[in-house]
């Protein structure tokens, strides 16, 4: 618990409540004080004398609608055992369709999910997972390769261009 506070900053005058209870009596004793001799609040004659047989009059003479508070929950009910046959049988007719298989993604789709997701594979990782059987060597030598597609080769993979210069001794 916090430490108690024994000065609460607050100062009075020195003897103030001295005589306070004096002065306050005598305040009070004359006429001419500022608090009123009559509380001000004035009951009609003989008001309390019935008082008990007439609210008790009021509560016996009527008697209380009912109100349901949930007249709408039988429909609640059925509504959601509809819902539920519904997803049922769609869910049967779904299972019923052939799902996608690897065969029906196009290759292209599959190059640009490698190429946006960076999957941590290597090239020779990713080498090692493709087929070749259905490459051929011709197919590699003969294909021919832009200027721009070598240079954004080089750019993303040597990290510094001074390596590719080869001093030959003529």
């Amino acid at each position: 618990m916090g430490k108690k506070i024994k000065n609460s900053g607050f100062k009075t005058p020195e003897g103030y409540f001295e005589g306070f209870t004096d002065d306050l009596l005598n305040k009070m004793s004359k006429e001419t004080s500022s608090l009123p001799n009559k509380d001000g609040f004035k009951v009609p004659e003989g008001y309390f004398d019935n008082l008990n047989k007439k609210v008790l009059g009021k509560i016996t003479k009527k008697e209380s609608k009912v109100i349901r508070l949930n007249p709408y929950k039988k429909y609640l009910y059925v509504a959601a055992s509809i819902a539920a046959i519904l997803i049922l049988v769609l869910s049967i007719q779904q299972k019923g369709k052939s799902s996608f298989t690897f065969d029906d993604l196009a290759r292209t789709d599959i190059e640009n999910y490698i190429e946006e997701n960076e999957l941590g594979f290597s090239s020779y990782e990713l080498a090692e997972v493709l087929l070749t059987e259905e490459f051929e060597v011709n197919d590699i030598l003969n294909g021919e390769l832009d200027d721009e597609n070598i240079i954004d080769y080089l750019e993303d993979n040597i990290d510094d261009f001074d390596e590719l210069n080869l001093e030959i001794d003529e």
